[in-house]
């Protein structure tokens, strides 16, 4: 009994040795089945390529547009100048009011001249009656005339001495008619309907015709001018030239879209060979004066009628120097470098004009990771435009490629 107590304590260490021998072997075999496992993943996914959200490309019906950058003028701007000399007696208007034609913005001392005016209508009327009484005594001349009652030679004098006395009489007449329009431009009057500034000269103040008194601008209408492109002007500037018109939208700063529609009104006769530009305007209602001259404005040119056009998101446009591409996914799951041209954006979408086909599938998502020629593992969503929200397959696919 006690041998075989002896032995069981002789054996406890090799029992252990063995089952810790046991439990390493086991511990080192799953570590080498997991890190075989783990790098054919990784093998697989070289082979595969990396993961990318491709789309089909977009077919449909557009009319396309051009944007530009533009300014608001104002269709008449009149700088209010004094025509006689004085001083402001009054001023008649609040700054940035509303004002409308023959409305009197500044008077100017009336005083002198409406004494000069009395002085030249008083000498017009002595002037007007001597003419009167020449023609009188004229008449009286040719009567005693015909009886030969007085020589021919006293009659021609008559009648000479009324010619000189009647264009003495329009002459103080006309000083007259001067004095008067003087005195009338004491009252410096709006020519247009519009808005006015502010008084640039004060009450009191002593003014000659060289002075600035303040300015008026219209607002019923307003010009949006901008310097267009060459495609641009040979595309409407025969309809322009023709008659025909073009749409022409605007926005605001403050504003969404393109809300304001007006028309082509002016295309310049030639492009400046500097920027390769040309002066473009456009007429705008301006009813609810929302527009006022000298705000920047964002202008679009109508492309006319709607015609076929393949349409892409710009996320999946690369920059290669000048020149602009993407990868298409080929039918063996790798990415094909394709030079492209691209037009406008319609409705936040990029025209492609060459390039591409109709039913191919392209990059636009994960466009860093993709080299030509190289392998890629695409899961398709939709084309969406770069400024909307991504599907939530894409979302999802992205946040995949993230991790």
């Amino acid at each position: 009994m006690k041998s075989i107590q002896q032995l069981r304590t002789a054996a406890r260490p090799l029992v252990l040795a063995l089952g810790a021998a046991g439990v390493a072997a086991l511990i080192a075999g799953c570590s080498d089945a997991t890190g075989k496992a783990a790098e054919a993943q990784a093998q697989a996914q070289a082979q595969a390529g990396p993961p990318v959200s491709a789309a089909a490309v977009v077919e449909k019906q557009v009319a396309e547009t051009q944007e530009f950058s533009g300014r608001l003028e104002a269709i008449d701007r009149v700088e209010i100048r004094p025509r006689v000399s004085g001083f402001i007696t009054s001023v008649n208007f609040k700054p940035g009011a509303e004002v409308k034609k023959g409305d009197v913005l500044f008077v100017i001392d009336q005083r002198p001249y409406q004494a000069e005016y009395d002085r030249a209508e008083a000498a017009a009327k002595s002037a007007r009656a001597k003419a009167e009484l020449a023609k009188i005594e004229l008449n009286r001349a040719e009567k005693l005339l015909a009886d030969k009652a007085v020589a021919q030679r006293e009659y021609d004098e008559r009648a000479a001495g009324l010619k000189e006395l009647d264009a003495t009489a329009r002459a103080a007449q006309a000083q007259a008619d001067a004095a008067k329009l003087n005195l009338t431009y004491t009252r410096v009057t709006s020519p247009i309907d519009g808005r006015v500034s502010k008084a640039e000269i004060t009450l009191g103040n002593l003014v000659d015709a060289s002075a600035v008194l303040t300015s008026v601008v219209s607002l019923d209408r307003i010009y949006a001018s901008f310097d267009g492109d060459e495609g641009t002007y040979l595309r409407v500037s025969s309809q322009a030239h023709a008659g025909q018109a073009v749409q022409v939208r605007v926005g605001l700063a403050n504003e969404e879209g393109f809300p304001h529609e007006g028309k082509l009104e002016f295309v310049d006769n030639q492009l400046d060979t500097r920027t390769g530009s040309v002066r473009m305007r456009a007429t705008f209602e301006n009813k609810d004066r929302g527009m006022a001259p000298g705000l920047f404005a964002r202008v679009q040119i109508g492309g006319g009628s709607a015609k076929p056009a393949l349409l892409i998101s710009d996320r999946a446009v690369g920059t290669d120097q000048s020149r602009k591409f993407v990868f298409v996914v080929g039918k063996d799951s790798k990415a094909e470098y394709r030079e492209v041209t691209l037009g406008p954006v319609v409705d936040g979408l990029r025209v492609v004009r060459t390039g591409l086909k109709p039913g191919e599938k392209i990059v636009v998502n994960g466009l860093q990771r993709v080299r030509p020629g190289a392998p890629i593992t695409a899961q398709t969503v939709p084309m969406v435009a770069s400024t909307a929200t991504p599907a939530k397959d894409g979302a999802k696919l992205a946040m995949a490629e993230s991790k």
